[in-house]
C-alpha cells in the first residue's frame, strides 16, 4: 500500500475496484497473450471444459493489478491532498500462490481486494519491509474467482543506515572498490 511500513496494520482489507469483463475484450486479450480456444473461439469454446467462453486467468491478473496500482496512485492523490506524505510501495519479490477458483465468463463484474495479512522487516533490503499480501477477486453471485498470495516491500518512514552499510554503501560507489565488492 501506499502507507508506511510503520502504518500498516495486519489484517486491514481494501477494496480495489471492479471491472466488467466483455466478450470482445476476453477474445483480444486472449489472442495475444493465451491464445487457447476456450478464451478465443464462443463456438468452440461451447464444447470445451468450461461450456463457454471464459477469460484468461492471466487477464483477470492483468486487470486486477491494473485496478491495484491505480488505486494506489488514487490513495497517493488523496494523502496528498489531505497534507500528508504517502509512503513508499515497492516491486513485489515474488508470488507465493496463485489459485483460479472459477471461471471468469463475459459479462461477469469482479471485485478486487487486497489484505495484509503478516508485515515483518526485510532481512536484505535495509530500509525496507516485506508485506504478505492476499488478493481475491470475487465475481457479482460473491463467488471467488481468483486468489494469490503475494508478497510486496513497503519503505519504512525514517530509516537511517547504520555506520557499516553507510561504509559498505560509500565503499561500493567507488569505482576500483565497487569492482572488487560487486564481483564477490
Amino acid at each position: 500500500m501506499t502507507l508506511w511500513f510503520e502504518d500498516i496494520v495486519p489484517g486491514t482489507r481494501w477494496e480495489l475496484g471492479s471491472h466488467t469483463f466483455s466478450e470482445e475484450e476476453i477474445i483480444k486479450f486472449a489472442k495475444i497473450y493465451d491464445p487457447q480456444y476456450f478464451h478465443t473461439d464462443p463456438e468452440a469454446a461451447k464444447d470445451g471444459p468450461f461450456g463457454g467462453l471464459v477469460a484468461s486467468g492471466w487477464h483477470t491478473v492483468s486487470i486486477g493489478h491494473k485496478i491495484m496500482v491505480d488505486y494506489l496512485y488514487t490513495h497517493d492523490d488523496m494523502m496528498r491532498a489531505n497534507g500528508e506524505e504517502p509512503g513508499v510501495s515497492g516491486p513485489s519479490p515474488g508470488v507465493n500462490k496463485m489459485q483460479f477458483k472459477a471461471p471468469v465468463r463475459p459479462g461477469d463484474e469482479i471485485r478486487f481486494k487486497i489484505t495484509v495479512q503478516t508485515k515483518r522487516k526485510s532481512n536484505s533490503l535495509p530500509g525496507w519491509g516485506v508485506l504478505l499480501n492476499i488478493i481475491e477477486a470475487y465475481n457479482q453471485e460473491n463467488e471467488l474467482v481468483y486468489r494469490s498470495e503475494i508478497a510486496s516491500f513497503s519503505k519504512l518512514r525514517n530509516f537511517k543506515p547504520g555506520l557499516r552499510l553507510r561504509l559498505g554503501m560509500a565503499m561500493a560507489a567507488m569505482p576500483i572498490l565497487g569492482k572488487m565488492i560487486r564481483r564477490k
